[in-house]
């Protein structure tokens, strides 16, 4: 599976983004799908999860309420909707695929991971 993440940018605080992650090369249907993100200076940190269904997901507590994971099989995609967004929020952002398909929150559960997008969030 190649992942790709897209949607990042510059933006003020308060406002919204949305990332996006397309995969190619199979279908991620059967996957579990995460967002982690990495801040200058800082190590990763996990930001988002859902299992294969989407019917189970967990945030990082610094996002919770104001972020929201979901997938579209469809699309063969999972986005990230970023909402009041914070300048602590700065950081460049990963999409991963887990094939067990639980949608863990340690990146060692995550076997694929796409290149990262950079959201900045002024003050």
């Amino acid at each position: 599976v190649q992942l790709q993440a897209s949607g990042g940018g510059l933006v003020r605080a308060g406002g919204s983004l949305r990332l996006s992650c397309r995969a190619s090369g199979r279908s991620i249907s059967n996957y579990g799908m995460g967002w982690f993100r990495q801040a200058p200076g800082k190590g990763r940190e996990f930001v988002a999860a859902t299992n294969w269904m989407g019917s189970e997901t967990v945030y990082g507590d610094s996002v919770k309420g104001r972020f929201t994971i979901s997938v579209e099989t469809s699309e063969n995609s999972a986005y990230l909707q970023m909402n009041s967004l914070r300048p602590e929020d700065t950081a460049v952002y990963y999409c991963a695929a887990d094939r067990w398909g639980t949608g863990e929150t340690t990146e060692s559960e995550y076997d694929f991971w796409g290149l990262g997008t950079l959201v900045t969030v002024s003050s």
